[in-house]
């Protein structure tokens, strides 16, 4: 920002949030002179250690199947990956405040608005792991048959409920954000919606549903195609 004396603390939680990696000097400033939004880096940057240290842990042979028949048997185990945060949750003002639901609930919508609001997910390369992606699935209550694309990109993010992942994928139809949302079921089959250069599809699965974002709605189509084909959601 030009002027850094403008710069309060709701713009840099944002800034924070979108890139805990990278800060502008406007927030970087900002920090220096503000304890409270020190301690609130530190949560960040101590939550997003934690989680990959926890997610950097090679995933044991079957381990995804055991969780999957846990959760078919109705031994519905918290979600694991997430608890570690469950206390900067508590904190995401910014992202729940995005998330809050209208009275006209668009579920497509609200996957749009959160990838634009995390444009770097379409650059960065973290927690890139096979293994990895069918542990979350299959903790979110959903069963990897065939890979659907090269993952790029996944990270934990504040939603109503608490945390979901936010998932890029490289496919051969092109780019595609696949978000998993716990805690909360959708009382139409499927919502899709199109914004600022995004398509979007909603559908109920797993633990709550799950979003679909792609630059195109060819490719939704075929991408949804794909994940019907290929995954297996519990409902």
């Amino acid at each position: 920002m030009s002027d850094t004396h403008a710069y309060t603390c709701l713009d840099f939680r944002r800034e924070k949030l979108a890139d805990p990696r990278r800060l502008s000097p406007a927030a970087r400033l900002h920090m220096h002179d503000c304890p409270m939004c020190r301690a609130f880096a530190r949560r960040i940057d101590t939550s997003e250690a934690q989680t990959e240290q926890v997610l950097a842990v090679p995933v044991p042979d079957g381990l995804a199947d055991r969780v999957l028949l846990n959760v078919h048997h109705g031994k519905r185990q918290p979600w694991s990956l997430m608890a570690l945060a469950a206390t900067v949750a508590l904190s995401f003002g910014i992202g729940y405040l995005q998330w809050q639901p209208r009275a006209d609930v668009d579920y497509g919508r609200f996957a749009i608005e959160h990838v634009l609001h995390e444009p770097e997910s379409m650059t960065d390369h973290r927690l890139a792991d096979p293994s990895q992606f069918r542990f979350v699935l299959a903790n979110f209550g959903a069963r990897l048959h065939q890979p659907i694309g090269t993952v790029r990109y996944m990270k934990l993010c504040p939603v109503p409920e608490g945390t979901g992942w936010h998932i890029v994928l490289d496919t051969d139809y092109g780019p595609a954000t696949l978000l998993l949302i716990p805690g909360k079921r959708l009382s139409a089959a499927t919502q899709t919606t199109t914004l600022k250069g995004y398509t979007a599809r909603a559908l109920p699965g797993g633990q709550g549903y799950y979003a679909v974002i792609t630059e195109s709605p060819q490719a939704l189509e075929a991408i949804s195609r794909l994940l019907a084909e290929r995954v297996s959601w519990q409902t």
